[in-house]
């Protein structure tokens, strides 16, 4: 049994009796609702420990569990990864940093197996998750996978389909060792960036433009709604038109080998920077 890591208050280890798998179920639950038709039951949560897999928990000092990192060990075009499919972290313990810490404890065991990348998808549409995947943990997006779930009974997607950005986190990557080591990103977009779809700007919520998908320039900038969750909430069809938008200009410049390199966050929408890494 690999040893826990403490963590500021929590500490992180690897589940173990089978109240903890339970608990960990109940937290998939309360995270995307209850009978959540995807969670993961406690048999493959300790299978997946036996076969290089990671199935953790953050305990805090009380011994409530306030967060879990679960992800499996395989092979993929013929070399070893890992693919981290599932983090959460509850309500009154979210923006402290505890979902960095389980990437990094995830990041930890899957080295100590001589693994060197790791995969996992979010949302293009979720900021936040993409500012911690970006900022924090120095990952790159070469891959956008349409409808990747299929309609869900999640309460979280309500509607507006499940793509996702595939991250790739390369363990050993000098940036990804700069991001943990607190080597801040840069603030502000490139000069020169070409903002290739952007907001309107003439209501409350942002509504997206029309893409361009002409621009020739080595770095384009896409946006997306800061708060997707606040425009499901008030418009649900607003926010099926930004899915359709940025879903079109993902597509498009990620088939001409443009990758994700960043997120700039703005109050009403946020900008990704993708970069050809070959102009």
């Amino acid at each position: 049994m690999l040893a826990g890591q403490e963590a500021s208050s929590h500490i992180i280890r690897p589940f173990e009796t089978m109240q903890e798998f339970h608990d960990c179920v109940e937290l998939q639950e309360q995270t995307w609702g209850r009978g959540f038709s995807e969670r993961v039951p406690t048999a493959i949560l300790k299978v997946s420990q036996i076969l290089g897999g990671v199935a953790a928990g953050a305990y805090s000092e009380d011994g409530n569990l306030d967060g879990f990192v679960f992800g499996m060990t395989g092979v993929r075009d013929g070399e070893l990864v890992h693919w981290s499919d599932m983090l959460a972290v509850t309500e009154h313990a979210r923006d402290s940093g505890l979902g960095t810490r389980l990437k990094v404890y995830q990041r930890e065991q899957v080295l100590a197996l001589s693994v060197e990348k790791m995969l996992w998808t979010f949302d293009p549409l979720q900021s936040r998750n993409a500012h911690l995947n970006f900022a924090k943990l120095g990952i790159v997006v070469r891959e956008y996978v349409e409808n990747m779930y299929g309609e869900t009974d999640s309460p979280l997607h309500r509607g507006v389909g499940t793509d996702r950005l595939i991250a790739l986190w390369e363990l050993n990557s000098i940036r990804a060792s700069g991001r943990l080591a607190g080597r801040k990103p840069p603030v502000q977009p490139p000069e020169g960036a070409s903002q290739v779809l952007s907001e309107t700007g003439r209501h409350s919520l942002p509504e997206p433009g029309v893409p361009d998908l002409g621009s020739k320039e080595k770095e384009v900038l896409v946006a997306i709604p800061s708060d997707i969750v606040q425009v499901m909430d008030l418009d649900i069809s607003l926010a099926r038109r930004w899915r359709e938008a940025t879903r079109e200009v993902l597509v498009h410049y990620m088939s001409k080998g443009y990758e994700v390199h960043e997120i700039f966050w703005g109050e009403r929408t946020s900008d990704y920077l993708l970069v050809h890494p070959e102009m």
